[in-house]
């Protein structure tokens, strides 16, 4: 690979020369950067990044930490990242958890290891050695979608209470009031705040909550499958809110193995608003926001961090509406 001493060679001038062209830190004549652009075209050259980045301190570039890059959540939350980064000449480095601890912290030493202007931080559930982690850089951090205790930074993510309570209540004036809830991870802080607001709309209709009727699963279609094949071999609720969409899915999946039509016989409501549950079948009434513009609310409030590191610590809350689609309809139907 050619470096800037080969460039100056090949242009017949000093690399103290070349490194003004290349940095416009100083005028040189017309003729002489002819030549350093004639010598960089032949050699291939392409200038250092890291050399840049040490002289002025910055690297343009964003770390990204998700949990779960499979799951088309953070897909959609981390293309809405790095759309506003990139128009704003920043790289994203997106790092995926798998959902393990360790790895998370590995990953958060390597980005800090890489000088990375900023972080962007959706925790894996369960993890508190990442809160302190957290806590002891100085890199700009925003926390999306799962809040972390501890960590004084800014945040940004949807009600996820409040969510789960305008679900339910959809439910609820549909006039079902045997609903049962299959929820997240039983260790999760979103699945405790999503149940939450289950129960507080039920509380509030003067509905009694079935213990049986409120299953924990993990935020995936195939153990959505599994819970809701056990939740429907029993007795069977006329409505379920699902902790998430890929829950939901898997939801519609085990009612169709088992002859349930939906929403006819079932009602079914997911969380999130996926671009997926557009296209099932039928298409998932869910509840959330535009995914892609809270990547993109998280982006520009790190942007804005790093820019004016010395602003006070801002927690941005979303409130979620209601989309409705093919999967529910009044419990009169069935």
């Amino acid at each position: 690979m050619a470096t800037i001493k080969d460039v100056a060679a090949l242009a017949g001038i000093s690399y103290t020369t070349v490194s003004h062209v290349l940095n416009n830190s100083r005028p040189v004549s017309e003729a002489v950067r002819l030549k350093v652009e004639a010598a960089i075209v032949q050699l291939d050259y392409v200038p250092s990044a890291v050399a840049r980045s040490l002289k002025a301190q910055a690297t343009a570039t964003i770390g990204l930490l998700v949990p779960n890059g499979m799951n088309p959540y953070f897909a959609e939350l981390a293309r809405g990242i790095e759309d506003h980064c990139e128009r704003n000449g920043f790289c994203v480095i997106l790092c995926n958890s798998d959902d393990d601890p360790q790895k998370q912290r590995n990953y958060l030493r390597v980005l800090q290891e890489k000088r990375v202007d900023g972080l962007i931080v959706s925790s894996v559930d369960g993890d508190a050695g990442i809160a302190g982690g957290l806590a002891a850089v100085r890199t700009p951090t925003v926390i999306v979608d799962r809040e972390l205790a501890g960590v004084d930074a800014d945040l940004v993510r949807i009600d996820h209470e409040q969510g789960a309570w305008l679900a339910t209540r959809h439910l609820l004036a549909l006039g079902h009031r045997q609903i049962a809830c299959i929820a997240g991870p039983q260790h999760a802080a979103v699945t405790a705040m999503r149940l939450a607001g289950y129960r507080r709309a039920l509380q509030q209709a003067g509905v009694s909550a079935r213990q049986e009727w409120a299953l924990y699963s993990d935020f995936t279609s195939p153990a959505g499958h599994q819970a809701a094949a056990a939740l429907l071999a029993g007795e069977r609720p006329t409505a379920i809110f699902a902790g998430n969409d890929m829950i939901g899915i898997g939801v519609l999946r085990a009612a169709a193995e088992r002859g349930i039509s939906v929403p006819q016989a079932l009602s079914v409501i997911g969380f999130d608003d996926v671009q997926l549950s557009r296209f099932v079948y039928p298409a998932l009434t869910t509840v959330g926001q535009s995914i892609m513009q809270l990547g993109e609310a998280a982006a520009q409030r790190l942007l804005r961090r790093i820019a004016n590191p010395g602003e006070p610590v801002e927690k941005l809350l979303i409130r979620p509406d209601v989309v409705v689609r093919e999967s529910t309809a009044p419990v009169a139907a069935l």
